[in-house]
């Protein structure tokens, strides 16, 4: 059997979606009319499994895994460091902050976008889904330091 790039995406699916089993076990998952606090993890965790299982079953359409050219894994390091960065910091700066910083910097250091549209739909992007979150789902944020 030829290893395939399919095969591995499969496997990595596969596993993440055990790992968030595995993760949200302790979580409840409650009931279709009052669902708890890991039903969301788990049926996107069985989907994850599933579609991995699918995508790795229909591999041989894929690129043998040894052929591919790994020219975008410097692009790919750089948005999963800026990610990490944006996670470590959630917490402290709050949910306005990191995530205006975290797509203004996917932007311009990423994208080489310029600055004041970066900036515009950094600004523009997490206002809407703060709205979305607090006012329309009624869920509450992370709050920085400076109460935002």
């Amino acid at each position: 059997m030829t290893l395939r790039a399919d095969h591995v995406a499969g496997a990595f699916f596969i596993g993440f979606g055990l790992l968030v089993i595995a993760l949200s076990g302790d979580l409840p998952t409650g009931n279709l009319s009052m669902p708890g606090s890991g039903f969301l993890p788990k049926i996107v965790a069985v989907l994850t499994i599933f579609f991995g299982a699918v995508l790795a079953v229909r591999a041989r359409e894929s690129k043998v895994f040894a052929t591919l050219s790994w020219v975008d894994a410097q692009h790919a390091a750089m948005v999963v460091a800026i990610t990490a960065a944006g996670i470590a910091v959630f917490e402290w700066l709050g949910f306005l902050t990191t995530n205006v910083l975290l797509i203004f910097a996917l932007l311009v250091v990423i994208e080489r976008r310029r600055l004041l549209p970066a900036t515009g739909y950094s600004i523009g992007v997490v206002v809407v889904t703060y709205v979305l979150f607090v006012y329309a789902l009624k869920t509450p944020l992370g709050t920085g330091p400076l109460g935002f």
